[in-house]
């Protein structure tokens, strides 16, 4: 039972679709009309208003932080279930019939609450990826690359299951970016 309630409360706490409802508010606009329809950061980005996009990617952070630091607390045994509910709910809410974001700002979340340093790892090499190419989508599948290798190299084999999992999902959510980067025709991002 606590399992099974563990698993509901992170999803719908991942699918709290928070880009959506910000560009409801503040702009009077559907998100998914603007840019490339997609509910995430950098997206709400694209709107112009970086109010927005930035406090579409603090609360898509923390509405993993929320509920996976509560089960590392009480739950240890759920972290992962709890940790892939709540990423799930961000990409498939149930609010906006199972359509959502990439949950790459909801993947960092959960690494921060997992691992601090993993958080780190990701950030690092999300950064010197964008510095390097000014895409979005190509960071943050580099990002989700490098923490399975950190794990890796660091032969932390009992946790480079579930980061190879997790790095397959948003290799999933990034499959229309990977076909307009393999031919050039994806879009740069501003994110200042």
């Amino acid at each position: 039972m606590d399992v099974f309630l563990i698993g509901i409360g992170s999803y719908l706490m991942g699918s709290i679709p928070f880009g959506f409802i910000l560009s409801k508010i503040f702009l009077k606009k559907d998100i998914r009309e603007i840019g490339s329809g997609n509910i995430g950061a950098t997206n709400a980005l694209r709107t112009g208003n970086k109010f927005i996009g930035y406090s579409t990617l603090t609360l898509d952070i923390l509405k993993a932080v929320v509920p996976v630091i509560y089960v590392k607390i009480f739950y240890q045994d759920f972290l992962h279930i709890a940790s892939l509910c709540a990423f799930l709910g961000h990409v498939f809410p149930i609010w906006l019939n199972f359509k959502g974001g990439k949950g790459v700002a909801t993947y960092l979340g959960i690494l921060f609450v997992i691992n601090f340093h993993l958080g780190i790892v990701f950030i690092i090499f999300w950064f010197v990826t964008f510095f390097i190419s000014k895409f979005s989508s190509l960071s943050s599948l580099v990002g989700a690359a490098s923490i399975p290798i950190y794990l890796l190299i660091l032969t932390q084999f009992n946790q480079v299951f579930f980061f190879t999992i997790m790095f397959i999902l948003i290799f999933f959510t990034h499959r229309e970016n990977i076909k307009r980067l393999k031919n050039k025709e994806e879009t740069k991002t501003k994110i200042y």
